[in-house]
């Protein structure tokens, strides 16, 4: 009998493959007809998407990717494949590591694929949400049970479902927020900003906002901060329905406005810096802030490929290889 052989599986979201607007939009819409992601019934949904939000809103998204494209690419996609290529590095060539996105390229079959071509025969997925949602890590669980019905053989697999209060991330998460800290200055205000989700999946039984809950409880205890010294918001809202709330744009309009002076925001859900992070909160939330009466604004950058993020994603697989 052959020798068992694990690899590792990193999921993320999906990036276009160019800041324009046909990559956009034939992003978007793989991305939009997912229904863990919009879950409006098809009838209603396929006209609407097909008919005015692609076509609308792809030459839109392509200009702001356009502001924070990278050399070597997309920043998500630059940072994935340097998460990718750190993690392989410090496990060795015993443990093979591929790079899967929901939407878009690399797929998370050709990961699979790329793992099945070494002989693995257990694979240990590990999606790059540290906080659970149906709309992000199910999405993923969906596409390796169509994957596999596709195939004779199937590997075991170890599903990491999410990492909201791990130890090696909350201390990379507190490291990250003391050396911004310590380069700008102790902020008025830390605000937390994570991606938002439908209020309804909530009320449905996602228990998302608790785990971005979850997240900031430990953060705030490892920084030692007072509790009045740090928000928690939700970005990205969509639609027109209600989203989670509070909503970032609006907090930082109002904390401009009330006086706050110095604020420093980090967004923990985000495993990678994307253009939800480079354009949205470090630019237009930027400039909300300092028009409405604020004075210091920075971004505290998402982990991307620091070797503390590393050290914790092989700590955080070790127990399953």
């Amino acid at each position: 009998m052959s020798q068992a052989k694990t690899g590792i599986l990193l999921a993320n979201l999906g990036t276009p493959d160019a800041p324009t607007p046909a990559a956009v939009k034939r992003y978007l819409r793989q991305f939009l007809s997912d229904r863990r992601v919009v879950d409006t019934p098809r009838l209603l949904w396929w006209p609407l998407l097909r008919g005015v939000i692609l076509p609308i809103r792809s030459p839109r998204v392509a200009k702001l990717y356009q502001s924070v494209w990278m050399e070597e690419g997309s920043p998500l996609m630059v940072y994935s494949r340097r998460q990718e290529k750190a993690l392989a590095a410090r496990l060795g060539p015993d443990v093979p590591v591929a790079l899967g996105m929901s939407y878009g390229s690399p797929s998370l079959e050709s990961a699979v694929k790329a793992l099945m071509a070494q002989d693995v025969t257990h694979i240990v997925v590990l999606p790059l949400y540290p906080q659970y949602s149906c709309s992000t890590v199910a999405a993923v669980w969906d596409e390796l049970g169509r994957i596999f019905t596709k195939t004779r053989f199937m590997p075991s697999l170890s599903f990491i479902r999410d990492y909201a209060t791990n130890e090696d991330y909350i201390a990379a998460l507190a490291n990250s927020v003391r050396r911004s800290f310590a380069e700008h200055g102790e902020p008025d205000l830390l605000l937390l900003s994570y991606h938002g989700i439908p209020q309804r999946y909530a009320d449905e039984g996602d228990d998302y906002p608790q785990r971005c809950r979850d997240t900031t409880r430990e953060l705030v205890s490892a920084l030692g901060l007072p509790p009045e010294k740090v928000m928690m918001t939700f970005q990205s809202r969509f639609g027109r329905e209600p989203w989670l709330t509070p909503y970032t744009d609006e907090t930082l309009k109002m904390l401009g406005e009330k006086g706050v002076k110095h604020i420093q925001v980090m967004s923990p859900g985000f495993a990678a810096d994307c253009l939800e992070t480079l354009e949205e909160i470090a630019v237009q939330n930027r400039e909300f802030f300092l028009e409405a009466g604020g004075e210091k604004y920075q971004y505290i950058p998402a982990l991307n490929d620091n070797d503390d993020h590393i050290t914790m994603m092989v700590n955080l697989t070790q127990p399953y290889r």
